[in-house]
């Protein structure tokens, strides 16, 4: 599998540790195995789950709901780098994860630019709840827009989809505490933001950017590279990016959650079972589709 000369049942126990925080150096003289190969097998299995995040989960299949986005900060061994992340609020289905060494709009875009090809641009009611980030407002009406034809010259106007609200949570540090939380609407309606709170959250409450970060701490469990004190950091971007995308199909697929009595994939209706880890390396994603199918 994946090209390594290894017996399968030996590789899903790898690739199942390390998509729950076990680090190379540890699986390495347990099993007997080169430090070289494993990575090896990581990457594979990250270029795998990247496969699959784009082809099922960020495929037009998803109805989106409430959307949460954040960035997380990275060291990295000579350096630092930005994680930025989005997920499905209702299912806890993370969606789209990019990485880059500048916190900028550039970043946000390719993020946004996914969570819209998961709802398949088909025009839906949509409530996106960011940071304060000033990128994430125009990244959001860039990709999120329909096209107003009026048969005139010139390019036609764009207008934002007509239920689609964002919401910014600003949190006011002095030093390292807490001083201040605001929340501002962006664009869109108040009540329909309380509306979808309401529908899409556990509990009712305010704005907020909890679930994501509550994803975020997830990744940061997960991948030893991402904990706030460690001696294990990640060399380059790619393998960060590698460990990023095999973790989020581990927790969309295989991961069960107790207050969804199911996995994300499942509270998306993007499957109907929880998966085995063997079961999600032996996965095939579809085909993209050809250019004639879509135009």
């Amino acid at each position: 599998m994946f090209g390594l000369q290894y017996p399968l049942w030996r590789v899903v126990v790898v690739l199942t540790l390390l998509a729950h925080s076990c680090p190379v150096q540890a699986i390495t003289p347990a099993f007997y195995l080169d430090a070289r190969a494993v990575t090896d097998g990581l990457r594979k299995a990250g270029l795998h789950g990247k496969k699959i995040q784009g082809r099922v989960v960020c495929h037009g299949r998803v109805t989106l709901g409430q959307v949460q986005a954040d960035e997380l900060y990275v060291k990295m061994q000579g350096g630092r780098v930005w994680m930025a992340t989005a997920m499905r609020v209702f299912s806890r289905l993370f969606l789209w994860g990019e990485i880059a060494l500048q916190r900028d709009r550039c970043l946000i875009e390719r993020v946004v630019a996914h969570v819209w090809a998961a709802a398949g641009g088909i025009v839906q009611s949509v409530l996106f709840a960011v940071d304060g980030f000033s990128a994430y407002p125009r990244a959001i009406l860039k990709d999120f827009h329909i096209r107003l034809y009026t048969g005139k010259r010139g390019r036609p106007r764009h207008l934002p989809w007509p239920d689609l609200h964002i919401v910014q949570v600003v949190k006011e540090y002095s030093g390292r505490k807490l001083r201040e939380v605001k929340r501002r609407l962006v664009h869109g309606c108040s009540k329909r933001v309380d509306e979808w709170i309401a529908l899409t959250q556990t509990g009712l409450g305010q704005i907020n950017t909890a679930y994501v970060e509550r994803l975020n701490a997830t990744f940061r469990a997960f991948l030893p590279s991402l904990a706030r004190r460690t001696r294990n950091l990640a060399r380059t971007v790619e393998r960060l990016a590698w460990e990023m995308f095999w973790c989020g199909v581990v927790y969309n697929f295989c991961t069960v959650h107790t207050t969804l009595e199911g996995t994300p994939a499942m509270a998306a209706d993007l499957t109907d079972h929880a998966w085995s880890v063997r079961e999600l390396l032996l996965f095939s994603p579809p085909p993209p589709e050809p250019l004639h199918a879509v135009l």
